[in-house]
């Protein structure tokens, strides 16, 4: 019986033991710049959690610091003046970018030279020279980037994923659809912060082909297994060039692969809100109108049935867990998210600029 009652007591101080360790502390993240929009979706992630921790705030416009001040509840003593003030005064492990397209570059080469992680919102860069640039700081510095896209966390897109090229269930790949945009940022009311440069084709590198071009550009890079287009062939206009005066708002790309045609449908004319894919194979296709559907015919002749993907599992499941895991180390940025996947993204949109701009179809 004594024998019994010493085990319990060591099994009791055991367990005691280990709940009083103090668990891991949370990953502290900075945000850098606030003039982008999906800052106000960024930050509410944040709340509640005990594995994350909003360490910092670099932005020096005052209009943008008191708006997100009033709206999410924040401390002055949160902001900072530049990155080497937020350097100096915190130990930060991973940045968020929310600035402008362009300055992507000079933001991943000062945390390069910190030895901080990075995740931008997409695309990487305006241009194929800043994307080898911020390559290049990123290889040399051995951080880590990812770049941040909405549909990287669809069910649909990642069941979609799994169906075509994991389990190859509708034959090779044959024609990829992929529309992206909305009736326009001003139209369904961006801040003017974010419309100053989202506009821009200096700040941006473009309009609408930038915007959301990349999304298909993206996807399609990452079915196709990184490979990229034999050629790419555009079509840009200006629908409403009293409100997007300086870029395209409107555009079809066509990406030939040696067995592949791949359509992108950028745009700033839709009359809803549109991400969706649509996938032929030989023998079959899936496509996905909404996040959290699937249209699939497996055959030819075969009827179309709807399928329900799963949920995404963390840390897979939201772009601030994903950037957590990244900065503890436990997962490389792969896929969608990738910096080899995005430097072919970006030079398909340099690409599709220039095609839209000579007339004529660009190789790669």
């Amino acid at each position: 019986m004594k024998k019994y009652f010493l085990v319990l007591v060591g099994v009791l101080f055991v367990a005691a033991n280990l709940l009083s360790q103090p668990a891991s502390p949370p990953v502290r993240i900075a945000i850098v710049g606030l003039a982008h929009d999906h800052a106000w979706g960024f930050i509410p992630r944040f709340n509640g959690r005990t594995d994350v921790q909003l360490a910092g705030i670099v932005e020096t416009n005052q209009d943008l610091i008191q708006r997100y001040s009033r709206a999410f509840h924040l401390e002055p003593n949160l902001f900072y003046p530049s990155l080497d003030a937020l350097f100096e005064k915190t130990n930060v492990q991973a940045v968020a970018i929310f600035t402008s397209i362009l300055d992507h570059t000079r933001v991943v080469k000062l945390c390069a030279a910190h030895g901080v992680d990075v995740m931008m919102e997409k695309p990487m860069a305006t241009n194929v020279k800043e994307a080898r640039e911020i390559a290049a700081a990123v290889k040399k510095s051995g951080i880590q980037l990812v770049v941040n896209y909405e549909t990287s966390w669809y069910p649909g897109n990642v069941a979609a994923y799994k169906m075509v090229h994991d389990d190859h269930q509708i034959g090779d790949i044959r024609r990829m659809v992929f529309r992206d945009g909305h009736n326009g940022p001003k139209e369904i009311g961006c801040s003017t912060n974010f419309l100053a440069w989202l506009t821009d084709p200096v700040l941006n590198g473009g309009g609408a082909i930038n915007d959301f071009g990349c999304y298909g550009a993206d996807l399609a890079t990452w079915f196709m297994d990184g490979q990229k287009p034999l050629s790419v062939f555009a079509v840009a206009q200006h629908l409403k060039p009293e409100i997007y005066p300086k870029v395209e708002d409107d555009a079809t790309i066509l990406l030939k692969y040696p067995a592949a045609t791949v359509v992108l449908e950028p745009s700033w004319n839709w009359p809803m809100n549109v991400k969706d894919m649509q996938i032929y194979g030989q023998n079959g296709c899936v496509l996905v109108p909404r996040p959290d559907l699937l249209n699939v015919r497996r055959g030819i002749n075969a009827d179309e049935t709807n399928v329900t993907p799963p949920p995404l599992t963390a840390p897979d499941d939201d772009p601030l867990s994903y950037l957590a895991a990244v900065a503890r180390g436990e997962i490389k940025p792969t896929g969608l998210a990738s910096l080899d996947v995005n430097l072919t993204v970006v030079e398909i949109l340099d690409a599709a600029h220039k095609s839209a701009r000579t007339g004529k179809e660009v190789k790669l």
